[in-house]
C-alpha cells in the first residue's frame, strides 16, 4: 500500500493557486541582493527571459514582491545618527492610536515604527543628522500628542543591516 506523502515546507501555495519553488526563492534572493535586469537575472538562475519575467510578475501579483526601491546610505545622506524611541501610550484607545499614526506619518525622520507586546507599546527608528535634530523631532512629538513615557536609545554601531526577507519559508 502506498503511503501518503506530506507536502514539503519547501513549496507553498501562492496567491494565484500556484506553488512557489526554489527558482522563485532564487529570484527573490537575487533581487533582494541587488536589482538586476531580467536578462541578467534569467541568466544567473538558468532560465530564459520570458519565464523569468513571468515568475517575477507572479511574485508581484501574489504580493510577495511589494515594490522595488533604491537604498540610500544614511551617512552619505547626512542622517547618520540612528535613534530608537520607545513609546508608552497614556491609554489604549483607537482614537489615540489614529492620532499617533498620523503623527509618525508626518515626521519624515521616523523611518520605521512597530506596535509591540510588553511594557513598551511602540518602537520607532529615527534617522537624524545629530542630537539637536533628534531633540526637534522629540519636541514635535510631545507638542502634538500625549505620551505616558518616551525614552530614546542612540545606536553606537550598526552590527547588521539588511532589507532582505528570509525566503526559506516561502
Amino acid at each position: 500500500m502506498k503511503q501518503a506523502t506530506r507536502k514539503s515546507v519547501s513549496t507553498r501555495r501562492g496567491a494565484d493557486g500556484g506553488n512557489f519553488d526554489e527558482i522563485d526563492r532564487q529570484i527573490l534572493d537575487l533581487l533582494q541582493e541587488s536589482d538586476r535586469p531580467v536578462a541578467t537575472l534569467a541568466e544567473e538562475i538558468g532560465l530564459s527571459q520570458t519565464p523569468c519575467w513571468r515568475r517575477i510578475r507572479k511574485l508581484e501579483e501574489a504580493g510577495v514582491i511589494r515594490g522595488r526601491v533604491t537604498l540610500v546610505d544614511p551617512i552619505e545622506a547626512g542622517v547618520g545618527l540612528t535613534v530608537f524611541i520607545a513609546v508608552t501610550a497614556p491609554r489604549h484607545e483607537i482614537s489615540w492610536l489614529t492620532r499617533f499614526r498620523e503623527l509618525i506619518e508626518s515626521i519624515p525622520e521616523v523611518v520605521e515604527a512597530y506596535r509591540l507586546t510588553g511594557s513598551t507599546d511602540y518602537i520607532l527608528k529615527v534617522l537624524v543628522p545629530d542630537i539637536q535634530a533628534y531633540d526637534e523631532v522629540y519636541k514635535s512629538m510631545i507638542e502634538r500628542l500625549d505620551f505616558s513615557q518616551i525614552s530614546a536609545s542612540i545606536a553606537m554601531e550598526e552590527l547588521k543591516f539588511t532589507t532582505a526577507v528570509p525566503t526559506a519559508y516561502l
